[in-house]
């Protein structure tokens, strides 16, 4: 009979079991610390990797989207384009009697500030005409290569404008031409300076929630719109007291031929590559 003490003998080497004897069981409690992830970082990468997945989604050359369609819902997008068209109609119709009014101005009293004026007046209606066309097509409110169509537009616009008004402002500081101050100078430039200066905001307003740099561009060209105006109102006034600043009113016309110019040729470096690599997205034409 073999002694029982020998079975637990430890200089005994391994027993191997036999084969019907059941695989051993490794104990539940014993974990490889290696297999675990220090301080969830396993999730974390998930959640980075998720983050990335967001980002490339929201991204133009991707998909051909604006970012504005990741954050408004369909019918909120709808309400925001009807609102930017409302707002496109209203400055039309009133940019285009202010540059009326200015063009008549810089005629009667040799106003190059009013003349800027003027020509900027009608190049808010252009602007805002693209704008219309931009979001003529609700199919095609987050179009990101229809955004970009647009800028390009109207960076062409802006620099055939500031070429004019620059001609226009240097013209006159050279002949020595003094502009005439009366009331209806004063009343044409604090209209319009008010008229443009809200136009300019509505347009910022809207261009942001929709990601529109097409409506900022046109907010932009409102707002350069209200600055002229106002500056008729002070370069009349130094004017009028101090008659040896009669070149005022033309530096204010060059000043401000040379911000629209610089706009517009930046306008068209940023967006024509653009244009190029969202091409293939004019299915949402």
């Amino acid at each position: 009979m073999t002694d029982p003490c020998s079975a637990a003998d430890p200089t005994a080497g391994p027993v191997d079991p036999g084969p019907g004897a059941p695989a051993s069981v490794p104990d539940p409690a014993v974990v490889d610390p290696a297999s675990i992830p220090a301080n969830g970082h396993h999730s974390n990468q998930a959640d980075t990797f998720n983050m990335e997945q967001q980002m490339k989604i929201g991204e133009t050359d991707d998909n051909g989207l604006l970012e504005s369609s990741m954050r408004l819902k369909p019918h909120e997008a709808q309400s925001y384009r009807k609102k930017a068209l409302w707002v496109s109609w209203v400055s039309i119709v009133v940019t285009m009697i202010l540059a009326i009014a200015a063009f008549t101005v810089s005629i009667m009293r040799h106003s190059a500030s009013a003349f800027g004026f003027a020509f900027d007046a009608t190049l808010d209606v252009l602007s805002s005409i693209i704008v219309i066309w931009r979001y003529s097509n609700a199919a095609a409110v987050h179009s990101a290569h229809r955004e970009y169509i647009a800028c390009v537009i109207l960076g062409v616009v802006f620099i055939l404008s500031a070429i004019t008004i620059l001609g226009k402002a240097i013209h006159d500081l050279a002949t020595k031409l003094q502009p005439e101050v009366d009331d209806f100078l004063y009343s044409v430039s604090v209209i319009s300076g008010v008229v443009c200066t809200i136009l300019s905001i509505l347009k910022f307003m809207l261009g942001k929630v929709l990601t529109s740099r097409a409506l900022i561009t046109d907010g932009f060209n409102s707002l350069v719109g209200g600055v002229m105006g106002f500056s008729i109102l002070i370069s009349a006034e130094v004017f009028k007291h101090e008659p040896s600043v009669w070149f005022l009113d033309g530096t204010m016309g060059v000043l401000i031929g040379l911000i629209i110019l610089a706009y517009g040729v930046k306008l068209l470096k940023d967006m024509v590559p653009r244009v190029r690599q969202t091409r293939n997205y004019e299915r949402f034409e």
